[in-house]
């Protein structure tokens, strides 16, 4: 049951990582070079997972997936399953939580760039895309990995959202938060500080990792 919930944690963390980045990119892109007045309250929606309680947050995305909803009706007519209580949902949500995660440190990064840089390509006859693609993108390398480090370990250590969302269903949505939590309530200690005990292991390598990146210049 344990490795089960190890797989299934790491399968969420990566997809929901990989949307992230799909997602989290062209939205820091688009924050960093905005000139509007609405701009800080799109950074507020962005960053609100940040601030509000896990279980808040679990709760509205419950009402939003259920069938009773357009979105939860919607995906049970098509694919014959609830959103709620489902590894779909477990990625829609977790997608949603980690967003601050993602789009913050790439936003700053953005915001940081040499735009000279950016001038003279356009200069030289570069499309927007392709400055883009050809200049900002390899100047961010750092902050894609810091950004990408960071929205893998936050799914992983997701547990309010998830719990919510998800509840706690073996091989379907028993992630290791959960798989932990259940494990304390059933009083197999010894289970209880494997998880527990890796989740550390797995943060404090992560962070060196990080902050190791970090210092280089």
């Amino acid at each position: 049951m344990l490795l089960t919930a190890i797989l299934l944690t790491t399968k969420l963390a990566l997809i929901t990582t990989l949307i992230l980045l799909m997602i989290g990119i062209p939205l820091a892109w688009r924050l960093s070079v905005m000139k509007s007045r609405f701009r800080p309250v799109i950074e507020a929606v962005v960053g609100l997972p940040l601030v509000l309680p896990p279980t808040v947050l679990g709760f509205y995305l419950l009402v939003m997936f259920s069938p009773d909803n357009a979105l939860g009706n919607y995906w049970q007519e098509m694919t014959g399953s609830t959103l709620a209580f489902s590894f779909s949902g477990l990625v829609l949500a977790s997608v949603i939580y980690s967003l601050p995660f993602v789009v913050q440190p790439l936003q700053r990064a953005f915001e940081q760039m040499d735009h000279g840089l950016l001038e003279a390509a356009a200069m030289l006859g570069a499309t927007p895309f392709d400055r883009f693609m050809n200049v900002v993108i390899p100047n961010s390398l750092r902050a894609l990995l810091l950004a990408g480090c960071m929205g893998f370990a936050h799914t992983v250590g997701e547990f309010g959202v998830v719990l919510m969302i998800g509840g706690n269903i073996p091989g379907e949505t028993q992630v290791l938060s959960i798989a932990l939590f259940d494990a304390v309530e059933t009083q197999q200690f010894n289970e209880a500080h494997t998880i527990a005990g890796g989740l550390l292991l797995f943060s404090m390598v992560l962070l060196v990792a990080l902050y190791s990146i970090g210092q280089r210049k």
